[in-house]
């Protein structure tokens, strides 16, 4: 083995790159420097390297083409200026598709038939030539330097490739991450081979995030962009919950237990409908587990969000009546036709269906998409999911910085 497959090779285990990715890159590089010391810019070269003796071949790489007369093209050249200046002279850029009819010839990237044959005799229309170039004693010298940069450059774009393709079928779920640090409003998340982002419109609420804390993120979006990889988190996504509720319920990771639907509110409530077609099987009790365990859990790793679990029913009346859950509700009335909802509770239970600043009729509302307009029994109050009074919002606001300072002075005490 020699010393430059040997070098591959222990690059290739420190980059975690396979031996053919790399020596493609190396090919690639070795084209685009023999192409700018001893070839043209648009020039199609190919270039073979063997690392065990260091030995390359190149390639003029051509597509044959129709036989085109030298009047021709010099026809097919003027008509294409002449309609350049009349485009511009309308204001506009001539579109390439505009010169598609032209008679056109390009000997960097082309061989016409007659040449082609010369090449080879049984050359066609069509057919991909490589004519072989020379290779002098001093291409490696003058190449060297290009080439190593473009290897390097290659190699970087290889590895975020292939971070990208981890990454990328994370997409909608689970990872778990070391909080690096907080930057303005953004939170970067150490994940070992790369450095996710939480947007400050994708953080919970009421959660705070420390440098050193490991934490489960959601994986909104990966994409690559010219700086590598940009890895989108959120704590705040329906789909976090989803997620953790699917890790830590057996029955749901089996199937067995169904997640119907999720409403959130993050870093305060969160409703989830589950449903199992096995009727030996609690679905509510699967979530919850011994004790509370397994719901404790999980709201231990929301930083102490509530949770309702909801059975899911295909009744809707069934299923509204649930998705106000911690309030009873004496009946609902359905409008069919406008997806409508009322829905009527006891006095002692109105605020307790309405919830903190209309959160619980707006879950239940976005839980189960109907609209909710909740009315008192016998009574004269009434609050709609759809347009909740401003002074209902405003005293569930208050309450949310009350809580927020309370645990603001609890920390203090602590520290």
């Amino acid at each position: 083995m020699s010393e430059i497959t040997k070098a591959i090779q222990a690059l290739c285990e420190e980059k975690s790159l396979s031996f053919e990715s790399v020596m493609e890159t190396i090919e690639m590089a070795l084209a685009a420097a023999y192409r700018k010391d001893f070839g043209n810019k648009q020039q199609n070269i190919k270039v073979q390297f063997d690392p065990e003796t260091g030995d390359m071949k190149a390639w003029d790489v051509k597509v044959v083409v129709e036989d085109i007369d030298e009047e021709t093209l010099e026809k097919a050249q003027e008509e294409a200026t002449d309609r350049r200046e009349a485009a511009r002279a309308e204001g506009r850029d001539l579109e390439p598709e505009e010169l598609e009819d032209l008679p056109h010839f390009n000997p960097k990237t082309e061989l016409m038939l007659t040449a082609a044959k010369e090449v080879n005799k049984k050359a066609k229309v069509g057919d991909v030539l490589e004519i072989p170039l020379p290779v002098a004693g001093e291409f490696g010298r003058m190449a060297a330097q290009t080439a190593k940069q473009v290897i390097i450059q290659k190699i970087r774009e290889a590895e975020r490739g292939m971070v990208f393709d981890d990454f990328k079928k994370h997409e909608g779920e689970l990872i778990v991450g070391t909080i690096q640090r907080v930057e303005g409003r953004k939170v970067l998340v150490d994940f070992g081979k790369i450095t996710g982002v939480l947007p400050s419109d994708q953080q919970s609420g009421r959660e705070h995030y420390r440098p050193g804390s490991r934490m489960k993120f959601y994986v909104l979006s990966v994409e690559l962009t010219s700086r590598g990889p940009e890895v989108i988190l959120s704590r705040n996504h329906v789909g976090l919950v989803q997620e953790i509720f699917r890790q830590e319920i057996p029955e749901i990771a089996s199937g067995v237990v169904e997640i119907k639907g999720v409403a959130r509110d993050a870093g305060f409530r969160s409703k989830v409908a589950v449903y199992t077609a096995d009727a030996s099987i609690d679905p509510i009790g699967s979530c919850i587990g011994q004790r509370g365990s397994r719901i404790n859990t999980i709201i231990e790793e929301l930083a102490g969000e509530k949770i309702d679990v909801i059975q899911f029913s295909d009744n809707a009346a069934e299923y509204i009546a649930k998705s106000l859950s911690p309030a009873k509700v004496l009946h609902v009335e359905l409008d069919e036709a406008n997806k409508l909802a009322e829905v009527f509770v006891l006095p002692d239970q109105f605020s307790l269906a309405i919830g903190r600043g209309g959160q619980n009729v707006r879950l239940a509302s976005e839980l189960t998409t109907w609209k909710l307009n909740v009315k008192e029994e016998g009574g004269t109050q009434e609050v709609s999911s759809e347009a909740l009074p401003a002074e209902i919002e405003a005293e569930g606001e208050a309450e949310v910085k009350e809580e927020e300072n309370t645990e603001v002075v609890e920390e203090k005490k602590e520290e």
